[in-house]
């Protein structure tokens, strides 16, 4: 990354289904766009790892990673 990049964490939403994830990942603000995160390529290819776990469902392997909200009728 840029050497001049600040690291910070955000957070990361992934739906689907009857749920919801909430991870934490690294990120960098890079000085020419301060306002909007950037995320490495790895980051990114783990976050669509999740959204296909959610996509299947399994709430087992998901919460390993996140904070999972699962949607429950009434």
């Amino acid at each position: 990354m840029v050497t001049n990049a600040k690291p910070i964490k955000v957070a990361q939403w992934i739906h689907a289904g009857p749920c919801v994830v909430r991870v934490e990942v690294d990120a960098w603000l890079l000085p020419d766009c301060p306002d909007e995160p950037s995320l490495e390529p790895a980051t990114v290819r783990w976050l669509e790892r999740l959204q296909q776990l959610a996509d299947q469902g399994n709430i087992d392997e998901l919460i390993q990673h996140g904070t999972v909200y699962v949607r429950r009728s009434a």
